[in-house]
């Protein structure tokens, strides 16, 4: 055998694989199914994007150049991570009109959203209709935008005007990923919009429960809800985690409950926050429910059911009952809700850590000091400078 002559190996797999990888920062131009999309990698995370061209020289080219384009800007910080810098620019429609255009929107979130938001879409939808009518929603201007807010302003309060224009701006940008929108002129006036500060629901006072639970004993009609009732004003539950609590959801010897789902209009969902919570009951409440539970209970019956079985309607428990207790009893009427404060004031004022007050109620503490600590202890205290 001459010995001066060298047989080349084949090349292993992984040494292929080796030649093929792209230098680091660079943008690959790939084939699949037929089509070209773009590969790379940025900041250890992979990224692909298909360009909905199909293999073709001149196509290439503009592969090529937008690969150009996302090195650049990796390179110069400018790398657009949401990719929509780089996707294709769909063909805008010129004809949709605004009514039309939240209409598609509003099925879009249809899916995804509650029957009660979607009430609130389907309200903003009726006021598009009258104040827009046939116009197109490219050819709405920030000015068009102006106008329907205070045009909004004269029929509702400014905190649900806000809530509207949020919903107008996030249509258009929605739309405007969907190809359908050019600009939107909603996002400045949004910032247009000023909610004036309100003075919020006094608590209840120790001897105003003490009137409450009385009057709704008392009462022929409405004595059924007295339990509800002090469950309320002794847990600081919201309504809805009230009327949805399950048996389940409560350990054997009623000491210990669980909170992590809510009923609102008849529809069960989960609690407002989507943290769920446990909370260990007082002795009184723990007897109250023990004393309620039925021998044959399911673990899916409601702990507060209606008088007919069902889950209680909030509206009609606070129009009917609510409204009538407080009025005999001569408290001065605050929404069922506020039991919430109620609660979360006097544990502050008796002392109770405001972070297991926030974890017992489902809050962070910053707002919990924010929206619910409403007692005069709980209230920032002026010093007193000068002798009495």
């Amino acid at each position: 055998m001459d010995m001066g002559v060298s047989l080349a190996l084949p090349p292993t797999v992984s040494q292929l694989k080796k030649r093929k990888k792209s230098p680091k920062g660079t943008v690959s131009v790939q084939v699949f199914k037929g089509r070209l999309r773009l590969c790379w990698s940025f900041q250890r995370q992979r990224y692909f994007l298909y360009l909905e061209l199909p293999e073709g020289k001149t196509n290439r080219i503009v592969a090529e150049g937008k690969a150009k384009q996302i090195e650049g800007d990796m390179a110069t910080g400018n790398f657009d991570r949401t990719l929509a810098k780089y996707k294709p620019q769909q063909r805008v429609s010129s004809s949709l009109k605004a009514v039309d255009l939240f209409e598609k929107f509003m099925q879009h979130k249809a899916k995804r959203v509650y029957k009660r938001t979607l009430e609130k879409y389907r309200a903003l939808l009726g006021y598009i209709g009258q104040f827009f009518r046939g116009k197109v929603a490219n050819s709405l201007t920030e000015s068009d935008a102006g106008q329907f807010k205070e045009w909004l302003a004269e029929r509702l309060a400014p905190v649900t005007v806000r809530e509207r224009i949020e919903l107008m701006r996030a249509c258009w940008i929605w739309g405007a990923k969907q190809g359908l929108m050019e600009a939107n002129p909603w996002v400045d006036v949004l910032k247009t919009v000023r909610v004036p500060p309100q003075q919020k629901p006094k608590p209840f006072t120790k001897e105003e429960m003490g009137k409450i639970l009385a009057g709704f004993k008392a009462d022929r009609h409405y004595a059924y809800y007295l339990d509800y009732v002090e469950f309320l004003l002794s847990t600081g539950c919201r309504t809805g985690e009230a009327i949805g609590l399950r048996w389940a959801h409560l350990n054997h010897d009623c000491s210990v409950m669980w909170i992590g789902e809510s009923v609102s209009r008849g529809q069960r969902k989960e609690v407002k926050t989507n943290r769920a919570r446990f909370v260990s009951l007082t002795p009184r409440l723990q007897s109250m429910l023990s004393a309620r539970k039925p021998l044959d209970v399911k673990p899916d019956d409601l702990v507060f059911p209606s008088p007919k079985g069902r889950a209680i309607d909030d509206h009609n428990f606070r129009n009917r009952a609510w409204k009538k207790v407080l009025s005999a009893m001569n408290v001065e009427y605050r929404k069922p809700y506020t039991t919430r404060s109620t609660l979360i004031s006097h544990a502050l004022d008796m002392g109770n850590n405001p972070v297991m007050v926030a974890e017992m109620t489902g809050h962070d503490v910053k707002t919990l000091y924010r929206n619910y600590a409403g007692n005069v202890q709980s209230r920032p205290r002026l010093p007193e400078l000068f002798d009495a």
